[in-house]
């Protein structure tokens, strides 16, 4: 560990109120940023009215962003270690403030999803560098139960999102969805630089793996732009041409002298890769759910948007509950025991919610969403401690870039798959009511798919091992 990082550690082990208050700034702020981003699942239909967007359209609304976001992850993790975490973090929650008040100026669609790119980038610095934040504050003691305090905000933020942006989009209009959050966004930013001392940097002198950088941006977007397009022959090329330039980046990492992925180190460590692999799966399942379920509830169900909001706060509130607690016990004990029961409720869930129809009733809908709640709860935290616990104090920031990538990753694939879903059942039409038999079979066959990643995510959590910590 550099002089730093221990001048950092025994501030917060001298002033143990600073370490909750720091978390606390941190919290804010991975609650506001995802917030805005899935509030806007319960503004579609409004902003398909407005600027009168086709399905297809509008289903990359939720989905663009993911791109802005993974082009550059595992760059801003890598940053971080090498300029600063906090500084990298700042320069994250500035730019999103900034991209959301763009949207003032949006004319129509094609402009509302570059608004969603930049969003996309900017939490890509703060993501990247959140839990290797609070990893560090949190280095000597309480580490699961202050990510588990983490997770929550995050995953309320996306939770929640859509019941607010739902009563925003019925009250002010559905761009306020992007601006309203912005003074809280601001009072992240000064609670941050008031009470978060330390900047987290490597004392070695590296350099920045540029040429790792573009192949990464070139391979993540011909893949995605690919898959979404898919069985298209040009999207196919395009598919191709991204598990190509994958190739090259992988063969690229393997002799670059300061790498973006140690590639060795992570093969070797196989709970921080399984680990990974489980996130990729679990978040591939979950990220779908919230724009499904808001067509679901909005068009079949013919509910408000508020009132879709508030029904699937639910999940939001069991997953908030025994993230905390999980993230505590995963302290006590072995993370892959509690992590793996929490994907196979998450699986269970989804096998409820594939029974749902045009003439369902909602409790079937309740049911689903608290199964989720609750196995998501129980896996986030625990698969995030076991990862975190499992690297060396100065890599906290490429582990942290990398369990958000595979989180982006897995969101984004889905995603992509989602809107081929669309693109193949329902086309460029707008949602009307005739089409919703459709729909409903497309948000089936989306679950029906989660099922399965879930049951891998299952797997390759209670394959990890047990954890050692690194000395």
């Amino acid at each position: 560990m550099s002089s730093s990082h221990t001048e950092s550690q025994a501030y917060y082990d001298q002033n143990p109120a600073a370490r909750w208050i720091a978390l606390l700034s941190i919290c804010i702020a991975t609650f506001i940023a995802p917030l805005s981003m899935s509030a806007v699942n319960l503004a579609l239909p409004a902003i398909a009215t407005d600027l009168q967007a086709d399905a297809v359209l509008v289903s990359w609304v939720p989905t663009i962003n993911l791109w802005g976001s993974i082009l550059l992850m595992l760059p801003a993790g890598r940053l971080a270690d090498m300029v600063g975490r906090k500084r990298v973090f700042n320069v994250g929650i500035a730019f999103f403030a900034f991209s959301s008040l763009m949207v003032l100026l949006v004319g129509s669609i094609e402009w509302l999803l570059v608004v969603r790119v930049m969003q996309g980038i900017a939490g890509a610095l703060i993501f990247g560098t959140a839990m290797a934040i609070v990893s560090s504050i949190f280095n000597s003691s309480n580490r699961g139960t202050a990510l588990g305090f983490t997770a929550t905000s995050v995953y309320l933020g996306l939770t929640a999102g859509p019941m607010i942006g739902g009563w925003l989009t019925e009250v002010l209009g559905w761009r306020s969805v992007f601006w309203v959050p912005v003074p809280f966004i601001l009072l992240a930013i000064l609670l941050v630089n008031v009470y978060l001392k330390g900047d987290w940097k490597s004392e070695q002198r590296e350099r920045f793996d540029w040429a790792g950088t573009v192949l990464f941006s070139i391979w993540t977007t011909a893949f995605f732009f690919g898959l979404s397009g898919l069985p298209g022959p040009g999207y196919v090329v395009l598919f191709l041409a991204g598990l190509l330039f994958l190739a090259l980046f992988l063969r690229q990492q393997s002799v670059a002298p300061a790498p973006l992925i140690r590639l060795k180190a992570l093969a070797d460590n196989r709970v921080f890769n399984r680990s990974i692999l489980a996130s990729l799966f679990m978040y591939g399942a979950h990220y779908p759910v919230l724009f499904l379920l808001s067509l679901y509830l909005q068009y079949i169900e013919g509910m408000s948007p508020t009132s879709s909001g508030q029904l699937i706060l639910i999940q939001a509130l069991a997953m908030a509950i025994l993230a905390p607690l999980a993230g505590k016990l995963s302290d006590r004990y072995q993370p892959r025991l509690i992590a793996t029961t929490g994907c196979l409720l998450f699986c269970s869930g989804f096998a409820v919610l594939f029974w749902i129809s045009l003439e369902s009733s909602l409790t079937l809908v309740v049911v689903g969403l608290l199964l989720l709640g609750i196995g998501f709860g129980l896996f986030s935290t625990p698969n995030n401690n076991a990862a975190m616990s499992s690297v060396n104090q100065d890599r906290l920031s490429a582990a942290s870039a990398m369990l958000n990538l595979a989180r982006t990753l897995g969101n984004l694939c889905s995603m992509a798959i989602v809107v081929l879903l669309f693109n193949q059942v329902l086309g460029n039409t707008q949602l009307a009511p005739d089409q919703y038999p459709a729909l409903l079979l497309v948000i089936r066959i989306a679950l029906g798919l989660a099922c399965l990643y879930t049951l891998a995510a299952a797997w390759f959590s209670y394959s990890r091992g047990n954890v050692t910590r690194p000395e």
